[in-house]
């Protein structure tokens, strides 16, 4: 088998689109080639859900922290009412005898 011959073979991916016999005829002449650019990408999906899955997520985020935030102040609220009223008779004598005046 003998190798190519580098005058009637296409050099890399030249052009694959220009009929082999056309290529030949043309034998050293200058070619000019006309590519047309590939056409732009459409709008994809992606493009613009990952920003609203990040700002949705983000939103979701924040609302735990509001909800736990009010969560906490809720429970310290019925935390300070219930020993107010497990303590009420004893705390009220005990604020007296400490808020009695001393100068009788």
């Amino acid at each position: 088998m003998q190798p190519p011959d580098p005058h009637h073979t296409i050099p890399g991916n030249l052009a694959p689109h220009i009929p082999a016999d056309l290529y030949r005829r043309l034998d050293g002449q200058p070619v000019v080639i006309i590519q047309t650019p590939a056409p732009a990408p459409s709008h994809s999906l992606r493009k613009w859900a990952v920003p609203v899955f990040v700002g949705l997520a983000g939103a979701a985020g924040l609302l735990g922290v509001v909800a736990s935030a009010i969560w906490i102040v809720d429970y310290a609220a019925r935390t300070a009412a219930f020993i107010g009223s497990a303590t009420g008779p004893i705390g009220l004598g005990v604020s007296l005898k400490l808020f009695q005046s001393k100068n009788k």
